[in-house]
């Protein structure tokens, strides 16, 4: 279970990331990428940094290498804003989650479910039992 103090630090990293990539990278490999999650050890010497470039699957070689490449760099950027004795290493991996959730929508609208049934005029109640008001 996250502790507070990881929770924090998996905010903190997120808001870094996301303003780095939008205003620091100058790598054109880089552009229009988006955090779409951060995960953290207990111990806060690791995270796992969840990406995809906006539904853009065909990029995705080319995204990785760009931050594969830029990775020292953006440790250090984090390392400058993050403020702790250590700065985690930072693992950059694709997040394959806006692909599915597409496939998934694609299969729900692909379905035909026929609309329900209008109710039936309500149907007269059957009196078979006798008349106790006698």
């Amino acid at each position: 279970m996250s502790t507070i103090r990881q929770q924090r630090t998996i905010e903190h990293i997120k808001h870094i990331l996301s303003d780095l990539f939008l205003r620091h990278m100058k790598d054109p490999r880089i552009l229009d990428v988006t955090v779409t999650n951060v995960t953290i050890d207990r111990e806060l010497q690791h995270a796992s940094i969840y990406v995809n470039a906006l539904g853009d699957e065909s990029r995705r070689d080319d995204v990785m290498a760009g931050l594969t490449a830029a990775s020292g760099f953006i440790r250090r950027q984090v390392g400058a804003q993050l403020r702790l004795r250590n700065i985690p290493q930072l693992h950059f991996h694709w997040d394959p989650s806006l692909v599915y959730a597409e496939e998934v929508n694609q299969l729900l609208d692909s379905l035909e479910i026929p609309p329900p049934d209008a109710p039936d005029e309500a149907e007269p109640i059957d009196n078979d039992q006798p008349d106790l008001s006698d």
